[in-house]
């Protein structure tokens, strides 16, 4: 008996001795996970961490992840400045976190934004949604959602760096019989003010890599859906020469998607921050500038009148209004009846504007 008194006493320190081993893990981990993050997640470490095997939680971490990763690569390239970082809570539930870096050396405006809401969704935003063919069936007029989403656009200042814009998001919405409907969307895009061949293709090719991990078919079929959403319809031209973009997708499985998403994450700093490091100290002169300006102008009219992700901004009640447009440019420029002269480098770019390219083939 009092060797098994012993027994079981060893047994138990062993086990207290494993807990705090793997209670020391966990804070290494949480320690760890701190120091890549710009701020501590909306949800909160401990609760992602307890729920880790739950797929809102991975997401929540990847575009955690995403943030820190993108906004360490930027700050590199422009050491002497730095992103505010505004931690920000939406009454309704949820929250986001914002980093903005301005007027800096190399970037005039670079803001990296992360937000996690929940919630009921506006009848506005669930009319938005059910116009691209989804049957939300609400319950009194009600329907729970959750939205969760790293979203960035990156305005330098030197016109021979482009302009880079991505966005990566998870939705889920409850519908009136308790069966949940689920989908991601997001894309990576280039707006250069002039055009570099070398600098399109290395971004199309390194996007293209991502894709092809899960499916040959999805660099095409999302290249296309680029070229077509970022179209300026009452200009007749699209924003900038492209990327990926896809939205409402929701197969094979969440857990494929997810990995696809998380590939694409992976790609956003070595699709971009070459070319920044490639063009930072080219010389220009003040027409590039002012042409830089004008294409800006264009930035902004497709982000106020078409883009899906403003609009459900601007429709979520609560929303952050600062944190919505914080993809404007700082500065832009709008000039009367302004057409660049033929066979220019500015007519070089308007050329791929309305007629876009296949960069990797």
């Amino acid at each position: 008996g009092a060797l098994g008194g012993v027994g079981l006493g060893l047994w138990r320190w062993q086990q207290a001795a494993m807990a705090a081993s793997e209670g020391d893990e966990d804070e290494k981990e949480e320690e760890e996970l701190r120091q890549r993050f710009m701020a501590p997640p909306v949800s909160g470490l401990r609760e992602l961490r307890r729920r880790r095997r739950e797929l809102r939680s991975r997401m929540e971490l990847l575009i955690m992840e995403t943030q820190g990763e993108v906004c360490r690569a930027l700050a590199a390239l422009d050491p002497g400045a730095a992103f505010a970082v505004d931690t920000w809570e939406r009454k309704e539930g949820g929250g986001g976190i914002s980093c903005v870096l301005q007027d800096g050396e190399v970037f005039e405006k670079a803001g990296v934004n992360v937000s996690v809401v929940f919630g009921l969704l506006s009848e506005e935003a669930a009319r938005q949604m059910r116009s691209r063919g989804k049957s939300l069936k609400a319950k009194d007029g009600k329907l729970p959602f959750c939205a969760m989403g790293v979203s960035s656009v990156i305005h330098p200042k030197n016109p021979h760096v482009p302009t880079m814009h991505f966005n990566y998001r998870y939705f889920e919405i409850e519908e009136a019989d308790g069966t949940k409907q689920w989908w991601f969307g997001g894309g990576t895009d280039l707006t250069p003010t002039y055009l570099n061949e070398e600098d399109a293709i290395h971004f199309h090719k390194t996007l293209k890599e991502a894709c092809d991990k899960h499916d040959l078919k999805l660099y095409p079929k999302y290249k296309k859906w680029c070229d077509d959403y970022f179209y300026i319809k009452h200009r007749g031209e699209r924003r900038g020469i492209g990327g990926i973009f896809f939205d409402d997708v929701d197969s094979p499985s969440k857990e494929e998607v997810f990995q696809f998403v998380k590939s694409c994450a992976k790609a956003i700093v070595p699709c971009y921050i070459p070319i920044v490091k490639r063009h930072c100290h080219d010389s220009f002169t003040p027409e590039e500038k002012l042409w830089q300006q004008l294409r800006r102008g264009r930035y902004v009219e497709f982000n106020l009148v078409y883009d899906r992700g403003t609009k459900f901004g601007l429709l979520t009640p609560g929303s952050r209004i600062e944190s919505i447009l914080m993809s404007l440019p700082l500065t832009a420029r709008w000039e009367y009846m302004h057409t660049p002269p033929e066979s220019s480098k500015e007519a070089e770019i308007m050329e791929v504007l309305r007629n876009p390219k296949d960069w990797v083939h």
